[in-house]
């Protein structure tokens, strides 16, 4: 009995994931993520402050 109770809010959620995944429009997660990075480098590349050039070392 003890193992049942323990493991039944972890059944119900997963039942309830695959009700939701099977009858609703759920976005993949996995894309959005990589979507989502590959956004926040493409604005870090753009708005970067300049290297600064140390031109006073060339001997």
């Amino acid at each position: 009995m003890g193992l049942i109770r323990s493991c039944f809010s972890f059944l119900l959620g997963t039942a309830c994931g695959v009700y939701v995944a099977q009858n609703y429009n759920v976005p993949n997660i996995k894309k959005l993520t990589g979507t989502g990075l590959l956004i926040a480098k493409h604005i870090e590349e753009t708005y970067r402050k300049p290297k600064k050039r140390d031109d006073d070392n060339d001997d």
